[in-house]
This record gives structure tokens, sequence and C-alpha cells, in this order.
């Protein structure tokens, strides 16, 4: 929705969605897992900010009315598993949706949520996935409670018995490697929260052209091997497999785990970067200004004010980038802050936040010059293609978005995805300059909370560039060496599957 919704995408700091309406694609109500791990030990300090050049007071922010996403998530997970909703809360110590929503707010601590202990935070977390995946059936609704056996390849999903084992074998064999992943990923994840992920990056020995993605990433990182070492051996890394349950894996399985983490960890300050190359914004010449549209608690829970500072080695000597996440989701935390009133400083990343719908803050801190137009939108899995309700809530934005003609950028999981988000912003005329599969996608695999035997999906798979409301001369001359397909899809087009940029 308009500056509402979407860890999912979870740094994803908040698990795999589920878009309501659409069943087997993540989206908006996030996991309990992130609850949990946040409950851990606090990061290290990230440090101080920089000043602010505010020279006016700001308006006070009106309250946003918008779907709300979360909720809207919750229902299309008991749809497809009943009372899966009631479970988490019960898990997390929580009697109802509003304490949820205020935990996802930053306004409820780790002993709110009945967590004592680091073997206690990692089984609440794994019985929030304890159904039969094959009738759906929930621990209370079997004779024995405890009859539920997890698959022994994936570690992953459960069945009430042999018979659905068998029944769900011919389905589940598709997905059961990755599920495998997907499992692991979401205890090492852990790692994210204590600050032992990400490890410490170095400038970029690249020009940000040359670098292709993610293999070519991971060549420029000194000692990788060294520092993924270092994690695997270290405390927490201890700590995680004596409380969590499940057999340690073995270091080589945990060595691509960091690694799958460290790419969604940095996949959307790369993808940002990746925008500014497509649209010929350069970082070096000027200072600039990020507006990420439809920012929630997954860009804004735990989000250090250092969070987006591989900018920094992606562009060295840039003179300044400011993002500010703008959205009725963002949670409390470091980077509430208001938007700055002067230029970003120089070679610095500058995070700050506004809650509230994109076009309220248009009006009330952009065309008041409380805070700078930007030069560059980004929206990371809006998810207005997933029912009526949340393409009402960002009709206003993405209204204003076309008629004032700004770069905007939109990332989708799927093609699925990317083809309904096509289908919606050709009919409200928006100007297509091109679309294709984004070189800095996590790598992390997500399944579909409630329904896990579906194919995964992967953070930000896919980008949308979006320019004004007709064709501009000169955006052919994007750059297209990164996969970009230019021109308009007609409806037509869309419609029948015809996607250029998806061959």
């Amino acid at each position: 929705m308009a500056g509402g919704r979407r860890r999912g995408g979870h740094g994803r700091r908040g698990g795999p969605r589920q878009h309501p309406g659409t069943p087997g694609t993540p989206g908006a109500a996030s996991s309990p897992a992130p609850l949990s791990v946040a409950a851990a030990p606090a990061q290290p300090n990230a440090g101080a900010a920089p000043k602010t050049g505010r020279s006016k007071k700001a308006p006070e922010e009106p309250a946003a009315r918008a779907p709300d996403v979360d909720s809207l998530g919750f229902q299309a997970m008991d749809r497809n598993v009943p009372g899966l909703s009631h479970v988490i809360l019960q898990k997390l110590n929580m009697k109802s949706y509003e304490d949820y929503k205020s935990a996802m707010d930053g306004r409820k601590s780790g002993s709110d949520f009945g967590i004592r202990t680091y073997f206690d935070m990692f089984q609440k977390m794994e019985d929030t996935f304890k159904f039969c995946v094959e009738c759906k059936k929930l621990p209370d609704a079997l004779p024995d409670p405890k009859s539920l056996r997890r698959c022994k390849r994936c570690q992953n999903v459960y069945y009430c018995g042999v018979a659905c084992q068998r029944a769900n074998w011919p389905l589940h064999k598709k997905f059961c490697k990755k599920l495998k992943l997907v499992a692991l990923d979401r205890l090492v994840e852990w790692l994210i929260f204590t600050g032992d992920i990400p490890f410490p990056t170095d400038t970029w020995t690249k020009p940000a052209r040359d670098v292709k993605g993610w293999e070519d990433w991971f060549s420029m990182q000194e000692q990788l091997e060294e520092k993924l070492g270092a994690i695997v051996a270290g405390r927490y890394m201890t700590l995680l497999w004596a409380n969590a349950g499940k057999p340690r894996p073995e270091d080589a399985e945990l060595r691509e785990s960091i690694r799958r983490l460290v790419t969604d960890f940095h996949s959307r300050p790369l993808t940002i970067g990746l925008g500014l190359r497509l649209f010929g914004i350069d970082p070096l010449t000027r200072p600039l200004t990020v507006h990420v549209v439809g920012a929630s608690h997954v860009e804004t829970l735990n989000t250090r004010p250092t969070d987006y500072d591989e900018l920094t080695r992606m562009f060295p000597g840039h003179q300044g980038v400011e993002m500010v996440m703008v959205g009725v989701d963002v949670v409390d935390g470091p980077i509430m802050r208001p938007p700055l009133t002067t230029l970003a400083p120089r070679g610095k990343v500058y995070l700050s936040s506004y809650k509230g719908l994109y076009h309220d803050f248009w009006e009330s801190h952009v065309e008041t010059k409380l805070a700078a137009p930007p030069d560059l939108v980004v929206g990371f899995h809006p998810g207005f293609h997933a029912c009526p309700d949340l393409l009402a809530g960002w009709l206003p934005t993405l209204l204003l978005l076309r008629d004032y003609r700004l770069p905007v950028l939109f990332t989708v999981y799927s093609e699925q995805e990317l083809k309904a988000s096509l289908q919606i912003l050709v009919e409200l005329e928006m100007h297509i300059v091109g679309y294709a599969s984004n070189p800095f996608a996590s790598l992390r695999p997500e399944q579909v909370y409630s329904s896990p035997n579906k194919p995964p999906v992967y953070c930000s798979s896919h980008y949308i560039a979006l320019l004004g409301a007709e064709a501009v001369p000169g955006a052919e001359e994007l750059e297209d060496d990164d996969g970009w397909q230019g021109g308009e899809p007609s409806a037509a087009a869309v419609a029948e599957g015809i996607a250029p940029g998806l061959g």
C-alpha cells in the first residue's frame, strides 16, 4: 500500500510473508521468527548519527489510515492452516493481533514474549511451524499433540503420521532440498541480530558497471574464507546449535548459509545502486535523496544507521546519499529521525524515516521543503497486485509518482508477481521503461509460511523501472548491460504472458 506495506523479506527484519489474496506467494504477514530472534542480545552500537540540518519544525504527522496488511496476511495464513495465527500469538505470549502489531511497531521487548532462554526462543520459533503439511491439522487437533514428526531430510515440514507423509511425498519431494536450505537460513539468520552477519566488507575494486552480480561482489571481498570461518567458529554460532534442537550442519553448509544471508542483507542497498545506474543518476556528481516508499518493519525493525553503507563502498567518493523510509508500518528505532533539510553529508549514507502514507509525506514535507524531493523512488515488494484493498491504498502514491514523472524502481518476488504488477501499471498508463531479473536479488530461498510445498521465491528477484506517464526521449539510452529490457508492454501482451525481459 502507499507508504504501508511488505522478511522477507526479510536484511529482512521481518520473515517470510504471505500476500493476502494470493495464496502461495510470500507477502504481507511476517512470520513470528524475527520477533523471537529480535529478543536475543542487542546488536553493538552502530555509532552516532550526523546532525540534521532542520531549520523548520515539522507539522504534526497525521494518523495514517490504510489497509492493515499484516492483518490481511494473518487471514490468508488461517485460510491455509485454520488456527495458525492463534498459535503464533500464543507462542509469543500475545493475546491479540493488537499485541502483535505493537511488537512489530517496536513497543515490546523480548521479555514481553515470555522468552527467558536461548532454548526457549528457538523452541517457540519452531513451534509456530508445527502443523501437518498434508491435512493442515495443528497439534491440538490431534489425539496426541506430540505425534507430529518432522521430515528428516529437510528438517522443515511436519506430518501427523505415516499416511499423511506418504500422501504428501509426491509433492514434497519436489521442494524438499530447497526447504532444507530455508530451515537452515531461518536459524542462522539470528546471527544478523547478534551482529555477526554481515561480515565487514571492502571498498569495491571494480567500477559498479563491471560488477554483474553476487559472484563479482564476493570476489572483491578480501579474506572471504577467513571471515566466513570466524562466523562459523564464533560464540553465537555455538550457542545457536546448542539450543536449536537440531543437529549442527557441516561447516560447509553453514558457510553457504552465511553467504546467502549476506546477499539477503545487502540486496536492498545494491538494488538501489542498480536503480541509480539504470536511470543514469550519478552519486559522484551531486548529493542524492532516495525515498523508499511502502517501507515497513521489514526495512526498519532493528535497522542500524549503517545498514546501507554498502552504497558507499559501491560508489567511493560519492557526494552524500539520504535514504528516507516512508510507510505507515515504519518502526520506531535508531533511524526514526526527521529527513534532512540540508544536503546529505558527503561520503555518508544517512537514513531517516517518516511514519505515514507517501502522498501525505509529499504534501507535509516535500512541498513545504522539510524534506528534499527524491532523485529516485524505490518500493521493495509493494504488493499492490495482491488484492483490491491494497491497490486502493497504493493508488494515490502511484498516481503521484506518475504525474510528477519521478524515476521509480519496484521489486517483486517472482515472474508471476511481475506479470500481475505490470498489468496494473499498464492499466494506470505508467511508462514502463524496463524490467528484468535483478542481478542483486537475494540468494536466500523463502517458503510460503503456511503452505511450504511450493517453489521458493527470492527477495527482489525482478525489478520494474518506471518514469512518468509517457515515453521519455532518451529513455532507451538507459544502461542495457544488466539484462535490461526497454519498451513498454501492451496490456494485451502482458495478459497473454508475452513479457520481454523474461526470456
